[in-house]
């Protein structure tokens, strides 16, 4: 499996905007690619129709999303029909026709024996295909999420761990449970003191000394 700090595997691929090599479309922006097992699925429908709605806060965070299904890219563009006429919005980013399953297979997603027509093969077949990968800017993964079918993904919570995310890219903090952007943070454990009265002047709470909390550093 995939884990977190491994560099995320580079592919080629035809999605709905065309072919793209995934490290090039990156570029050095964050991404988000979310999979299906297939296309014209109930959760999924929901799913994708959600994320073309959020999408403006993803790029305000300059995070590029991408989805993937294992159908072809006629059936994708019928299903984008669907999702416009039962969700209110028409997937606004590329998704992945992973009929070859090559992107499934290097992400692990689906055994490395597995083969033949895409098309023949049921939602159930393909029900590992339900992750989402949180990659940075440094083609590292970030964050990985996979979810059962009959269960629908919440894309607020990723919004949220990518604000935790890029917020401790750039200080030396944790974030608590449940944190929002705005609430206070946890100094960072490899912060010693004396270099944290240098960062935080102003001082900080401290329930125990290993919990020293202060305001969000901002810029």
């Amino acid at each position: 499996m995939l884990a977190i700090n491994d560099t995320a595997p580079d592919f080629e691929a035809q999605t709905t905007e065309g072919k793209i090599s995934f490290h090039e479309w990156m570029g050095n922006s964050w991404a988000v690619l979310f999979s299906h097992p297939k296309d014209f699925t109930p959760v999924c429908t929901t799913e994708l129709g959600y994320m073309a709605r959020i999408k403006p806060e993803f790029d305000r965070r300059g995070v590029k999303i991408i989805g993937l299904s294992v159908d072809p890219l006629e059936r994708h563009t019928s299903w984008m029909k669907d999702i416009e006429e039962t969700q209110g919005y028409r997937p606004n980013y590329p998704m992945i026709a992973d009929v070859d399953y090559t992107v499934s297979k290097r992400y692990n997603m689906l055994p490395a024996l597995v083969s033949g027509d895409p098309t023949e093969r049921t939602p159930a077949d393909n029900q590992t295909v339900r992750n989402i990968f949180v990659i940075g800017p440094d083609k590292k993964i970030k964050l990985v999420m996979v979810y059962p079918m009959t269960t629908g993904r919440n894309f607020d919570e990723v919004l949220r761990v990518i604000d935790s995310l890029q917020l401790t890219a750039k200080h030396k903090v944790a974030t608590p449970v449940n944190w929002k952007n705005g609430e206070d943070v946890i100094i960072a454990g490899s912060v010693s003191d004396e270099d944290a009265k240098k960062q935080y002047p102003q001082g900080w709470r401290a329930p125990k000394p290993y919990i020293r909390i202060v305001p969000q550093p901002h810029g």
